[in-house]
């Protein structure tokens, strides 16, 4: 499926993958020569609307693609004047991510005695969805380090948020 027309061809420079949510949203941030990626994070739509200013304004974002459902629109709208919105077709994502999860990172302990199609991740997979997303517009995959850390939303309303100052620091390639 090529979701990239020659109209819309790749920007150079880092680009994001978003699945939006209402309550969350998974992102991602690929290095400037669009290989592999350097962030991912599950935030709220306000740490990730943050996010998104701290990577166009200290890592050169050009570009942020999201999928095409229910959510897209109202987030076109937010980043209007702000970062270049694309969409691409999200049907079938959520399986597909969690797919890609367990390629990412492979089931442990009693986990790989299930069959694949009974696996559920262990934690929230949004982040593998905007990943999927972003290969999707650029019609081939992306490299994931399997350490790479992953900025959670906090617990709970009010809990520490240094794992957002490390998000934000994220190092250049």
């Amino acid at each position: 499926m090529l979701a990239n027309t020659t109209a819309d061809s790749p920007l150079p420079g880092a680009l994001a993958g978003l699945d939006p949510g209402r309550s969350k949203c998974g992102l991602v941030l690929s290095d400037p020569g669009q290989q592999r990626l350097v962030a991912a994070a599950l935030l709220s739509p306000e740490q990730t609307l943050e996010q998104l200013h701290l990577w166009r304004e200290g890592f050169g974002l050009r570009l942020v693609v999201i999928g095409d459902g229910t959510g897209s629109h109202a987030w076109q709208r937010r980043l209007r004047g702000v970062l270049p919105v694309r969409t691409v077709d999200e049907r079938g994502t959520t399986l597909a991510a969690r797919q890609r999860f367990w390629q990412l990172f492979p089931p442990r302990g009693w986990r790989r005695l299930l069959p694949p199609g009974l696996r559920q991740p262990p934690r929230d997979w949004d982040d593998v969805v905007a990943q999927l997303l972003l290969e999707r517009w650029l019609d081939r995959p992306l490299w994931r380090d399997a350490q790479l850390p992953l900025q959670r939303l906090p617990r709970r309303l009010g809990e520490n948020r240094q794992g957002s100052a490390a998000l934000k620091s994220v190092p250049g390639p």
